[in-house]
């Protein structure tokens, strides 16, 4: 069993940059593929980006196109995810999630079974 907490989020104005963080429990957590999901009200859950259990393989999804980046820290059990150049339509809702021991299927958002409770990131314009 992994518990997710999240956090780093907050109003920012667009162009500007936040670093959201999600530290893990457990002895276990070098072995999870992890990823950061985020749903806006009227939108569909999106998988934004994820890494390998290794650390040595990373998704993201299309739309972002290089503006946001996903790193995890084995010796603090904490996965981070870097967002830069934010627009308005980055608003919503992101959770971190963790998958199942040594799952090689980082990249797929059914993949993902523990969650995290959220954190609001809020862009102004």
């Amino acid at each position: 069993q992994v518990q997710l907490v999240e956090s780093g989020g907050g109003l920012v104005q667009a162009g500007g940059s936040l670093r959201l963080s999600c530290a893990a429990s457990g002895r276990t957590f070098s072995t999870y593929p992890m990823g950061w999901f985020r749903q806006a009200p009227g939108k569909e859950r999106e998988l934004v980006a994820a890494i390998s259990w290794s650390g040595d393989g990373t998704y993201y999804a299309h739309s972002l196109k290089g503006r946001f980046t996903i790193s995890r820290d084995n010796a603090k059990n904490t996965v981070f995810l870097q967002m830069n150049s934010l627009k308005p339509e980055d608003t919503a809702a992101y959770s971190c999630a963790a998958g199942r021991p040594y799952d090689g299927n980082y990249y797929s958002s059914g993949t993902y079974e523990h969650w995290g409770q959220g954190t609001q990131v809020t862009v102004s314009s």
